[in-house]
């Protein structure tokens, strides 16, 4: 690996990656840094975790001039979660360089985010909503912007973003580097690249293979009704942090009050918080005051936190990519993780297509376990397009809850900041 200190950085900034423990590159720094450094457009992959965040701020710390009071830099990122993560390692990296920002989300009052930016924030951190709601009070120009970010891409689009973004790159300035970070890398993102982007350099590390190396990865089959109790058990065997996806808020709020109730520090984290509840209970995972957190997919994307020991995914994703953001929570910057996975008999099907995804070994415990599930090989689901729609019934605990299949999350306004994390 390639050390900081080797590359074309003012020695505030090394010091800076110093302190917080960063003295060698991981790959997607390494690859990226030297091409936005020298001024190209860069679209860089890799996996959730290794580092994709630096790779794009450190480079902006280096070229930004501290004395300017214009918005040079704008990083649009798709859930307040991420903007506060991100600004939080931009601020770790400009300790010592004189760099102002800011994250404006959704969620928190406008009239604390519009005084701050009149201070002259030199890089913005956005969730598009908020930025164009800022734009169209005048709270904000984007007039002098020389950089454009785009982390999370892949995220943004699943969002309904696409419309929002376009609107924003419109106003800014052509003359500009445009960055593109994405831990996947789908055919829309690559003809937006192709639309508002110079002839920029592809760096897809990772592309060709859905795989976590670092994390040792299993899976347990079991009775819907079941789940609770062998959650209980297999959680009363670890004893560091532990991140726990369910599909729903619903579920999400029940699993978690259920396993308060059976004596775990257990919180759980989505979008019907408020943004300090939500804010809160990150704080106390990171600081260890509990050590579970159960979340949604779309509140936990944004979620940083080191040396979680194992996730756990309470429910499978439908979505295969899903699947291996969620368990990228853990062996984060290189660290070794575990990833367990609880798979009802009605979710098989969509776990054997998880399986078909990565080349990466994923043992069944079931027969270590001495847990017996009948009829797991012969089951089958209905169609997928009788699925989507029907009413589905899941018990944990004893209880039931039923919801309908959702239909796509369309946006069909550019004023309107979604608060549906």
């Amino acid at each position: 690996m390639v050390k900081f200190s080797e590359m074309e950085l003012r020695k505030e900034i090394v010091d800076a990656l110093n302190g917080i423990g960063l003295v060698e590159a991981f790959p997607i720094q390494e690859a990226a840094m030297p091409h936005i450094l020298k001024g190209d457009d860069v679209i860089g992959q890799a996996h959730t975790g290794t580092g994709k965040t630096f790779a794009f701020s450190i480079p902006l710390v280096q070229k930004i001039n501290p004395s300017s009071k214009e918005t040079t830099a704008l990083i649009l990122v798709p859930t307040r979660e991420l903007a506060l993560q991100v600004a939080d390692e931009i601020k770790k990296v400009s300790k010592y360089a004189g760099i102002r920002s800011i994250a404006i989300y959704g969620g928190v009052s406008l009239k604390m985010q519009f005084d701050m930016l009149k201070w002259g924030q030199q890089i913005v951190i956005a969730t598009p909503g908020r930025l164009i709601d800022m734009m169209n009070r005048n709270a904000i120009s984007l007039r002098n912007v020389k950089y454009l970010v785009l982390d999370e891409a892949d995220r943004m689009f699943d969002m309904g973003f696409i419309e929002d973004i376009q609107f924003i790159i419109k106003t800014i300035p052509k003359e500009r580097q445009t960055l593109l970070f994405s831990a996947t890398m789908p055919d829309d993102i690559m003809r937006l690249t192709e639309r508002y982007m110079k002839h920029p350099v592809k760096i897809l590390l990772d592309s060709d293979e859905l795989s976590a190396d670092l994390i040792t990865q299993t899976y347990l089959v079991v009775e819907e009704r079941e789940k609770l109790k062998h959650l209980s058990e297999i959680l009363s065997t670890i004893k560091g942090k532990v991140l726990i996806f369910c599909s729903t808020k619903y579920r999400t709020r029940r699993l978690a009050n259920d396993l308060y109730a059976r004596g775990s520090r257990a919180v759980a984290i989505h979008g019907d918080l408020s943004q300090n509840q939500r804010e809160d209970a990150i704080r106390k995972f990171k600081e260890g005051r509990i050590n579970i957190l159960v979340a949604t997919d779309v509140v936990a994307r944004g979620i940083d936190v080191p040396r979680v020991e194992q996730v756990i995914n309470f429910d499978v994703p439908m979505n295969p990519l899903m699947y291996f953001h969620r368990i990228g929570r853990t062996a984060r910057a290189g660290e070794a993780g575990k990833a367990l996975t609880l798979v009802s008999q009605h979710q098989y099907d969509d776990f054997q297509n998880i399986l078909k995804h990565t080349e990466v070994f994923i043992e069944q415990l079931n027969e270590k376990m001495g847990i017996k599930v009948e009829h797991v090989d012969g089951y089958r689901r209905e169609s997928h397009e009788r699925r989507d729609f029907r009413p589905r019934g899941h018990n944990f605990g004893g209880r039931r809850e039923f919801r309908r299949g959702s239909r796509p999350n369309r946006r069909s306004g550019r004023k309107f900041d979604s608060h549906r994390r």
